[in-house]
């Protein structure tokens, strides 16, 4: 995967562009998530390696790493039932392979 830097502007554009679009509907939670990735993605590349974030932010962070990671696994337990018909699907899927540094 190419690495893609855009400036504060261009991420602005874009929220803005995706929250505009989010009145549609339909389409609603791919362009959430995939403004949560490209914000999450400039924050990683903003940091260093030793910059301490106050306890607020830490502790959203952590909330939010919970329940996306709770929204992925049930939906690819969704996705992966719904193609098996129903077979059996154990052993197919081993959701603490979907935690990253886990």
């Amino acid at each position: 995967m190419k690495e893609v830097i855009i400036t504060q502007e261009q991420l602005n554009g874009l929220v803005n562009t995706l929250s505009e679009n989010n009145k549609q509907g339909s389409y609603m939670a791919k362009q959430q998530l995939f403004t949560i990735a490209i914000m999450a993605y400039k924050m990683w590349e903003e940091m260093s390696d030793d910059e301490q974030l106050e306890d607020w932010m830490e502790t959203k962070i952590a909330q939010s790493e919970q329940s996306i990671t709770s929204v992925v696994k049930a939906f690819m337990y969704d996705e992966l039932t719904d193609e098996s018909d129903n077979n059996d699907v154990t052993g197919k899927l081993n959701f603490d392979d979907l935690i990253i540094g886990k």
